[in-house]
C-alpha cells in the first residue's frame, strides 16, 4: 500500500502549484487590463478620438468581438433604421459577434455559419430571440441570392462580414440587396494607401495568421464602386464601417477615405496578442 503521507504531501504540493498558477493568471489578467486601460486612456486624450463626428468614443462591447456594439449604435442613431433587420455571416457560436446585441434589443435577422456545430450552438444559445441560424458556407457563388432571400423583402439596416478568407470578393458578389450599414473585417497589417486582398480562393481556410482578408485601402476602393462611404473603423484595427452614401450627409468625419479613417492593429485592446506572420497568394485590386 502506497505511504499515505507521502500521498498527502504530493496532494498537497499539486494544490500550491494550482494556486500558484492561478494567482499567476489572475495577475497577468490585472497587467493586461492596466495596460488595456492606459492605452485606451492615452487614445481618448487625442483630438482624433474627441471628434464628434468619428466614431471612436461611442465604442463599447456587449457581445461583439471588440467595441463593435457601440460604434454600430451610433451609426443608427445617426442615420435611423428601416426594418431592424440584419444578415452576418461567420458568427460561430454567435456570442461573440456584431448583431447579437442587437437581438436583445428587438431585432430580427439571419445568421450564415458555415461549421454545423456552431450553428447547433447558435440556434440553442438564442433560440428565445428572432434570428434564423443558416448552416450553410457563403461563397461568392451563392452570396447574393442567399442575401436576397434572408432580407425577406425588406431594406436590411446590416450586414456584417466575418470569415476571415474572401470577404472582399463575397462583398463585392453581393449586387442585389444595398444594406444601410456594412460591416466589415479588414486586415490592418497593410497600410491604407495598400490595395490587396486575398485571391478568390473557395477552398481558402484561415491558418490563423496575418495571410487573410483584405486591405482597408481595398475595401475602400470596393465601397465606393457600391456606392458606400468609409465612416470609420474600430479602435482595435479589425472591422471597417461603409454607410450607403445617401444616408451619410454631414454626420461622419470626411473624407471617407482609407487614409482618414485607418486605424492600425491594437489586438491587445481586445486581450488577444496579434496573428503571427503568414504568406499566400496576394492580389492588387
Amino acid at each position: 500500500m502506497a505511504d499515505l503521507p507521502i500521498l498527502w504531501r504530493l496532494r498537497d504540493f499539486t494544490r500550491k502549484l494550482r494556486a500558484g498558477a492561478d494567482a499567476a493568471l489572475r495577475s497577468e489578467q490585472l497587467l493586461r487590463r492596466i495596460h488595456q486601460g492606459q492605452i485606451l486612456a492615452e487614445i481618448a486624450a487625442t483630438p482624433r478620438f474627441q471628434d464628434p463626428k468619428r466614431l471612436l468614443s461611442a465604442g463599447y462591447k456587449v457581445f461583439s468581438q471588440n467595441q463593435e456594439d457601440g460604434m454600430i449604435a451610433e451609426v443608427f442613431r445617426r442615420i435611423g433604421t428601416a426594418s431592424k433587420r440584419f444578415v452576418e455571416f461567420g458568427v460561430e457560436d454567435g456570442l461573440e459577434c456584431n448583431s447579437a446585441f442587437l437581438l436583445t434589443q428587438g431585432w430580427s435577422g439571419a445568421w450564415i455559419e458555415g461549421s454545423q456545430a456552431n450553428a447547433e450552438k447558435a440556434r440553442a444559445a438564442f433560440a428565445a430571440y428572432q434570428v434564423e441560424v443558416v448552416g450553410r458556407y457563403i461563397t461568392v457563388e451563392n452570396a447574393d441570392q442567399m442575401i436576397s432571400e434572408l432580407a425577406r423583402g425588406e431594406e436590411l439596416d446590416l450586414l456584417s462580414i466575418d470569415i476571415d478568407t474572401i470577404d472582399y470578393w463575397i462583398w463585392q458578389a453581393i449586387r442585389t440587396v444595398k444594406p444601410r450599414l456594412v460591416v466589415i473585417e479588414y486586415n490592418a497589417s497593410w497600410p491604407p494607401f495598400i490595395r490587396k486582398t486575398v485571391a478568390n480562393d473557395p477552398n481558402m481556410v484561415w491558418d490563423g495568421t496575418n495571410f487573410s482578408g483584405a486591405s482597408l485601402g481595398a475595401l475602400a476602393a470596393l465601397g465606393r464602386e457600391k456606392g458606400y462611404a468609409l465612416v470609420g473603423c474600430s479602435l482595435a484595427g479589425v472591422n471597417a464601417f461603409f454607410v450607403r452614401e445617401d444616408l451619410v450627409g454631414e454626420a461622419f468625419c470626411a473624407p471617407f477615405s482609407a487614409e482618414n479613417h485607418y486605424e492600425p492593429p491594437r489586438f491587445e485592446l481586445a486581450g488577444a496578442f496579434g496573428h503571427r506572420a503568414g504568406m499566400g497568394r496576394w492580389v492588387d485590386v
